[in-house]
């Protein structure tokens, strides 16, 4: 019944994007968009391809003419999650002037996800082994390659801001890669276990982690209140 629910979710989200259908680009996002709801609910692995075209109305070879696998699909997804975070990492640091300031905002952003949101980095991190290996197919390789680039540049976009923080004197002086991985690590564990609409909210998470990251930072958790 819960699989039943779920799948019934999943075609009402792809019929509501319907409107895209006409267009190439609207319907790889909405495969996209399929796949992710998919991945995040029921696992990459028990995932069936057919059940991805049949949500966004079209036969399963066709799906082949956007993405080269499912696999292929899954790094494209990571991809654009990653480059997603990038581009609201490069705008908040833009947008504000002070230092802490700006770093809690960085860490209030990794919770401000919608529920879609919340299932695409649910995918990224449970599949995330697979980044590390090559594929023989070139476009499963770019695309993978691409995921596993976006993933280091926004350890050392976070490595390069903590550094500054130290620089300044707003931060212990630590590793700031090592840094960078401890902060980044303690948001990553919560996509294993959260699910909307679950017994936690979501604001109960942030207001919990944001504290425990400002730990890390050697700062006080006073400051997230």
């Amino acid at each position: 019944m819960a699989k039943q629910r779920a799948t019934t979710t999943i075609a009402t989200r792809a019929s509501g994007r319907a409107g895209n259908a006409a267009s190439p680009r609207g319907k790889r996002d909405d495969i996209v968009a399929s796949a992710i709801e998919h991945f995040g609910q029921e696992g990459y692995e028990d995932t069936k391809w057919a059940d991805v075209a049949a949500d966004v109305g079209i036969g399963s070879t066709a799906l082949y003419h956007y993405f080269e696998s499912k696999l292929h699909c899954l790094y494209v997804i990571m991809a654009e999650a990653l480059e997603s975070f990038e581009l609201a990492f490069d705008r908040i640091t833009r947008e504000h002037e002070d230092y802490l300031e700006t770093l809690l905002a960085l860490l209030r952003l990794g919770y401000e996800l919608s529920e879609h949101e919340v299932l695409r980095i649910r995918v990224l991190v449970a599949e995330q082994g697979l980044v590390g290996i090559r594929r023989s197919s070139p476009r499963e390789e770019e695309s993978r390659a691409l995921a596993r680039a976006r993933t280091r540049d926004l350890e050392l976009a976070w490595a390069a801001f903590l550094k500054r923080g130290m620089d300044e004197g707003r931060l212990p002086q630590a590793d700031p890669r090592l840094l960078a991985r401890a902060v980044l690590g303690l948001n990553l564990s919560v996509w294993h276990w959260y699910r909307p609409r679950g017994t936690v909210s979501l604001q109960e998470v942030a207001d919990f982690f944001v504290r425990r990251q400002l730990t890390v930072l050697g700062l006080p958790p006073a400051l997230a209140d």
